[in-house]
């Protein structure tokens, strides 16, 4: 989807407290061996905070750099990957209330890790078609710290942090131009994801907790059974690529072009084997030295990413930013950024 004309305005983000992945092998939390074959050396970890609380403090950092008010806004979207608070209670709500008011849409949004690119896709399709329409607020937040989710096993490689980030989207200039944002899916592969658990009833209803990395294992076991066995995989890498030859070609640039790529904070294995190589680039170019610090943040990995990088002097008007991830479904997404100027918040410090 070719995004013309739709600009970054502002961007928060809410980054907790980091724990060392070492303390977490001293507290007999994570294996030692997986500590040496991953590498990441730290997760964000949130405690008792809310993630509708980590939210309104990222989204109230993003209107607050780019001097935007409630007023402005025209569409909220909020995306999540993990419990916000009372079954039933929709976390956007808490936002509405607390941040932007009663005369802004808002909804939340499901597409697990890739909730931010719908969020992109969405909201600029509004802006485009709503008369005058003006701002959309993006916001991602989880907080992975519950019973039934142990966020040192989510999977191999994997280990979930806690962050929120927000993301203002407008029809007006901004630091940097959102060009493209793709999606694919693969939904051969949805049961890699759901393993061999029932459908109803849901079983966190039933304390069942989440467990990727075992419902992995059985689709794998039940795959190499199958006629066709684990094409499903060879599919989502294929399908992977086809994502980003359409992002970058949407955006008018080649992959010699991309300054940065952010990929999901997962282990470095992943991020060089299933990303970087597979694009043609070094692991230089990825984000993953960042990553490795904060672990796995659900729908907020490439928000996160993008701050630092323009924080820490890792992207100048001119370059590009291919935002990357995959979520269940199996979901594939791609995203190019354009920088366009300093931020106005670098600019005051």
């Amino acid at each position: 989807m070719r995004l013309a004309g739709t600009h970054i305005k502002g961007i928060g983000i809410h980054l907790p407290e980091r724990m060392s992945t070492e303390s977490a092998v001293a507290q007999g939390l994570y294996d030692a061996d997986e500590l040496d074959l991953h590498g990441i050396t730290s997760v964000a970890v949130a405690g008792r905070e809310p993630a509708p609380e980590m939210a309104r403090r990222a989204a109230g950092q993003a209107l607050a750099r780019c001097g935007h008010e409630a007023p402005d806004l025209d569409l909220l979207l909020y995306a999540t990957t993990w419990h916000q608070g009372p079954e039933g209670w929709l976390p956007h709500s808490y936002l509405q209330r607390h941040l932007v008011g009663d005369g802004v849409p808002a909804t939340e949004i499901r597409q697990g890790c890739n909730g931010m690119f719908t969020a992109m896709r969405l909201a600029s399709s509004h802006l485009r078609a709503e008369p005058g329409g003006n701002a959309a607020l993006l916001v991602a937040s989880d907080n992975y710290g519950t019973p039934l989710v142990n966020r040192w096993d989510m999977g191999r490689g994997y280990i979930a942090g806690d962050a929120a980030t927000a993301m203002l989207l407008t029809r007006e200039p901004g630091f940097a131009e959102l060009l493209s944002v793709c999606s694919a899916t693969v939904s051969s592969a949805e049961e890699m994801h759901r393993g061999d658990e029932d459908l109803f009833p849901p079983g966190i209803t039933l304390g069942r907790g989440l467990d990727f990395g075992a419902r992995n294992a059985e689709y794998l076991r039940r795959a190499r059974n199958r006629p066709l066995g684990t094409t499903a995989l060879l599919e989502i890498q294929r399908r992977t690529l086809e994502v980003v030859d359409t992002a970058l070609a949407e955006s008018g640039i080649s992959i010699a072009d991309v300054t940065r790529v952010a990929f999901m904070n997962v282990s470095k294995e992943i991020v060089e084997q299933r990303c970087m190589a597979a694009l043609g680039l070094p692991m230089s170019r990825s984000t993953w030295d960042f990553g490795a610090t904060v672990g796995h943040c659900g729908a907020s990995d490439q928000v996160l990413a993008l701050d630092h990088l323009l924080s820490a002097g890792g992207l100048h008007p001119g370059d590009h930013l291919l935002m990357l991830g995959t979520g269940p479904g199996v979901l594939l997404s791609g995203a190019v950024v354009r920088i366009l100027d300093t931020p106005s918040w670098l600019n005051r410090t």
